[in-house]
């Protein structure tokens, strides 16, 4: 299969041949414009002027980039939020309807982590023509993460991590496809709604390929500055060639950051996104932009575009030349300058992302988020700036509330989030200095090394080249290291694989009779196919193994189930022995009833924990793995730090009030669009849900979950739930370990089993056990302490005499105070007991040194 890059090189020249068949060119001839050819790259475009021979793009010409500074031809000046109601107006003039944009986190789509692009809220079902979407045609200001560009932010005055790409998208049957319609749509926006003549307009003509679809597209450019580009995604990518797709896709994207900046015409594209909070930014700072520079400086910015230049120092030189400032005056100020817009830009980022369900960690895409808040730090720290980047972010909210209030609902949890994450700065920062200092003893420090610092201690290159400085030595840095960071926790999402192991051709879709009810144990069904012991029936109540939850056992015409797997869309039974069962026989199948029963508790208890995890600890909250067994169940969630005891226990409270409560658990088959416009993207805890229909798991009020498990009808059945303990298991992740029902009750009797162990052993009664321990542990370093320092102790003081009671979770306080796991407690009574007596007799004796 060939790369993207190779199949846009591959079409170009088929597209090209024939322009009438690929591109709008009735358009554009209707309108005056005339086809050329590009002398230096070659790449046709269309433009009034029929003598022009270079397309516009400013590799091409002599021509400045971003010629529109200071100088724009567009007639409307637009803010920022005025680009997207005046878009949105005029589309819906023309039939579009405008939606609400999709998360940044794309929980719905299993090939990405975030949303990169506005057509990637449709990928990969609506697409593919499985889904219907939630309008057609439609238009939606979508934010978009691409932290490749992290680097450039700031420094090119025009790259951004986070931005809106405005799309304009239709997804209809061939016979439907009208690209001169769709065309003129966006031409009318260019023309009336940016109010720019087309004699200041140059269109190009292009190729798109891109998640196994390709196409030809016509980006539109003016005075050196891409506003937009119009996809027309016609095929789809096979091994054999390009294959026409089901439906045909209108993917057009403009950056809204772009189009206010063009018709403003100011200084950079962060003036114009986002003025009010580089204002606010300025005042705190006491930093003092020098706009006569600044002016001079964007229009040669683009060549300090790290993706675009090997040497930048260089570039810097070559800028430094160009508008006549000495370069080491030049890079201090921009520097400076860069520093302000990054900071502006890289709140806002982590702003939508954190209110999205984003959270920092050291892996994966929260790592990248990672990045946002400590470069944005750094350069807080570096500049002694008194500036909060939580604050920062309220200012953004408070800017972007009249087009997306959402963003205002979550702050006090970003910042939150926003101040742990400074903590773990600053704790970084306090150890580096002795780390880097003996490394920088040893000798020089490698580019391999600064990403291994900052990629295992966190420490940045500004906290190397400190150290370094204060030493008398140098350390380089690659200017575009944050990117090279970021590449080291990239992860690549694949979509939904099979592995085809059984041969089920000619075999429909399982019928899946729990759907309507956990209690279905005992069903009749046809025998579709048998292979090997592997049986396949029309229709089944048996759970197979998924979504972290065991599948059922039980028999099949009295022969015994010992396993339940899905491949596709089908049910298979594995049978410890099949024979004498052949297709066409009738299938009675029984199910055991309390395994039945115990997985559907902690399954639907899974969905309780979850709800009420994240009304105790807030919106962040996303499932991020379960596991539901017999004796026990796990629940991983999204989280920035450890849980209390304190936040256990009220998890735990709020969970079995839930219970008591009896609530109706809804379970709905429901068309995805349905759903996704009924209930949003909290759908998808368990991640993303393949499939046209989805069943819908409905707590109403409190939690709302696509999921294909057994699930309870009513909360009350969960009888009881048992939270056992929580853990950190990696950065951004806690377990939650439970016990529901009869498991629970069970956990409840073992751990009263332990506490009257403890109480047995220490001499008191069991709500005794907890300050009794607390007293063993405290008596126990005394004596320590007094023979370490041969000290005199009368071992009257070392008995425990302690009769304080306590209440709540006795075995959990219990562990606290010995500072032991609640499974290991009469292990470490016992130990300190021993080592107590012995330390007693030793006081007794004074044989101690």
């Amino acid at each position: 299969m060939l790369t993207d890059k190779e199949i846009k090189a591959k079409y170009k020249p088929i597209f090209w041949k024939d322009p009438d068949k690929y591109y709008a060119t009735k358009t554009l001839k209707e309108d005056g414009f005339h086809r050329n050819l590009c002398t230096k790259c070659k790449k046709p475009f269309w433009n009034k002027d029929k003598k022009r021979n270079v397309c516009g793009d400013p590799s091409c010409s002599n021509e400045a980039s971003f010629d529109f500074i200071g100088n724009t031809p567009a007639k409307n000046k637009m803010t920022y939020a005025e680009v997207w109601q005046e878009f949105s107006k005029m589309f819906k003039k023309f039939g579009y309807t405008p939606i609400a944009r999709y998360p940044v986190v794309s929980r719905w789509n299993a090939t990405m982590e975030y949303t990169n692009a506005s057509i990637a809220a449709f990928q990969p079902f609506v697409i593919s023509g499985e889904v219907e979407p939630p309008a057609n045609p439609l238009v939606l200001p979508q934010f978009s993460l691409r932290f490749s560009d992290v680097d450039n932010v700031g420094i090119t005055m025009s790259h951004m991590t986070c931005f809106n790409m405005i799309g304009q998208h239709m997804f209809v049957s061939p016979k439907d496809w009208d690209q001169n319609k769709v065309f003129r749509h966006i031409k009318q926006w260019i023309n009336e709604g940016m109010g720019i003549d087309d004699s200041e307009i140059t269109f190009h003509e292009d190729a798109w390929a891109g998640g196994g679809n390709l196409g030809c597209c016509m980006e539109y450019f003016s005075r050196g500055c891409e506003i937009g580009n119009q996809v027309y995604m016609l095929y789809e990518q096979t091994q054999s060639g390009a294959k026409d797709l089901k439906i045909k896709v209108l993917d057009m994207g403009m950056g809204m950051e772009r189009a206010a900046w063009f018709s403003q015409g100011c200084n950079t594209i962060y003036d114009a996104t986002f003025p009010k909070v580089i204002k606010k930014i300025l005042k705190k700072t006491g930093v003092k932009f020098d706009e006569q520079l600044i002016k001079k400086y964007v229009p040669y910015a683009g060549l300090l575009n790290l993706d675009e230049t090997d040497d930048i120092q260089k570039q810097w030189e070559r800028v430094s030349k160009a508008i006549d400032v000495p370069v080491d005056e030049l890079k201090e100020k921009i520097i400076m300058f860069s520093a302000v817009y990054s900071i502006a830009e890289h709140a806002r980022g982590l702003l939508i992302t954190l209110s999205d369900g984003g959270l920092p960690s050291n892996v994966g895409g929260g790592y990248n988020l990672r990045i946002l808040a400590r470069r944005a730090m750094g350069f807080i720290d570096n500049f002694s700036w008194n500036l909060n980047l939580g604050e920062v972010c309220r200012w953004h909210a408070e800017d972007l509330k009249e087009i997306f209030p959402e963003l205002s609902d979550n702050l006090d949890e970003v910042d939150k989030i926003l101040e742990v994450e400074r903590k773990k700065y600053m704790e970084t920062k306090n150890k580096s200095r002795s780390i880097v200092t003996n490394l920088l003893s040893k000798g020089t420090i490698s580019e391999q090394k600064l990403l291994e610092l900052y990629d295992s201690q966190g420490i940045s290159p500004d906290m190397v080249k400190k150290a370094a400085q204060e030493m008398g030595k140098k350390i380089e840095v690659p200017a575009d290291f944050f990117a090279k960071v970021s590449e080291r926790h990239e992860i690549k999402k694949t979509a939904y694989e099979m592995a085809d192991e059984l041969d089920l051709s000619g075999v429909a879709e399982t019928e899946i009779m729990y759907y309507r009810s956990f209690d279905i144990v005992d069903f009749d069904a046809a025998v579709m196919k048998v292979l090997g012991n592997n049986v396949i029936l029309n229709r089944t109540a048996f759970y197979p193994t998924s979504g972290g939850q065991a599948h059922d056992i039980g028999t099949l015409n009295g022969k015994e189930v010992i396993d339940v797997f899905k491949q596709g869309a089908v049910v298979v039974h594995v049978l410890n022995d099949a024979s004498g069962i052949k297709k066409g026989d009738k299938a009675v199948g029984k199910i055991d009833f309390d395994r039945r029963l115990q997985l559907a508790q902690h399954h639907t208890a899974t969905h309780i924990i979850n709800g009420a995890a994240r009304k105790i600890l807030g919106n962040h909250i996303w499932q991020a793995g379960a596991n539901k067994d017999i004796d026990k169940a796990r629940l991983d969630i999204t989280h920035y730090e450890s849980l209390t005891e304190y936040q256990e226990k009220e998890i735990e409270k709020l969970s079995n009030e839930i219970i008591e409560k009896n609530l109706p658990v809804y379970s709905t088959l429901m068309p995805r669009n349905l759903a996704e416009a009924e209930h949003g993207m909290r759908l998808y805890q368990g991640g993303a849900v393949p499939g046209k229909v989805i069943r819908v798991i409905n707590v109403p009020g409190f939690d709302v979950e696509a999921c294909g498990g057994t699930h309870l009808s009513l909360t009350g059945q969960a009888k009881k739930i048992k939270i056992l303990r929580s853990t950190k298991i990696q950065d951004g992740i806690v377990r939650i370990e439970f016990s529901a029902g009869n498991a629970a009750e069970k956990a409840i009797e073992a751990q009263m089993d332990v506490l009257q162990v403890a109480a047995k052993e220490l001499g008191c009664q069991v709500n005794q056990v907890p300050g009794r321990a607390k007293e063993l542990f405290m008596k126990w370093k005394k004596a320590k302490k007094a023979i370490k320092k041969n000290k005199e102790l009368d071992v009257k003081e070392l008995e425990l005499t302690s009769v304080a009671e306590s209440e709540g979770d006795l075995l959990a306080l219990t562990a606290a105070e010995l500072s032991a796991q609640p499974q290991h407690v009469n292990k470490t009574i016992a130990r300190f007991k021993k080592e107590l007596d012995e330390m007693k007799e030793k006081l007794r004796l004074r044989v101690y040194p």
